[in-house]
């Protein structure tokens, strides 16, 4: 089976009707897989977006993104149950527009669909429709410099 361009390792506790990927579901590109205490998850030789990973670049371009679905506060958790040998990588310093609720929140921390946007742009892959459902696509392009 031909790896899918983006998994997603989601956790199930985050609500689907506020979750910015869920028109993902269902997607020939995308495959979501749901986090379960004990279950591991092999992502050896994929591209896995990390806070402390070095820079993505298009020298990257090739390899399955990884990206995980969770609260900030919740990452640690979902992070033990990935195993192999990932390769990690962040992006740059973007402004999210999803407004912000939590208290754990990063400066800088984007969205998830934000953030599978910029590392798929910066890998020069592209997944149609992926901003078509996000309320704040037009703000986040906007404000990155990434509109045409």
């Amino acid at each position: 089976m031909t790896p899918r361009l983006l998994t997603i390792l989601r956790d199930p506790r985050e609500s689907r009707a506020k979750c910015s990927l869920t028109p993902l579901r269902g997607h020939p590109d995308v495959e979501f897989v749901n986090y379960r205490p004990g279950r591991a998850f092999d992502a050896t030789g994929m591209l896995m977006l990390h806070p402390k990973g070095q820079l993505l670049s298009r020298e990257d371009a090739g390899r399955p993104l990884l990206l995980v679905d969770c609260s900030w506060r919740r990452l640690p958790t979902l992070l033990r149950t990935v195993t192999g040998d990932p390769v990690r990588r962040r992006l740059p310093e973007l402004r999210t527009s999803y407004p912000r609720r939590g208290a754990v929140d990063p400066e800088g921390g984007l969205a998830s669909i934000e953030a599978a946007f910029a590392a798929l742009a910066i890998l020069c892959q592209e997944i149609d429709g992926l901003l078509q459902h996000y309320e704040w696509a037009e703000e986040f392009l906007t404000s990155n410099g990434l509109k045409d």
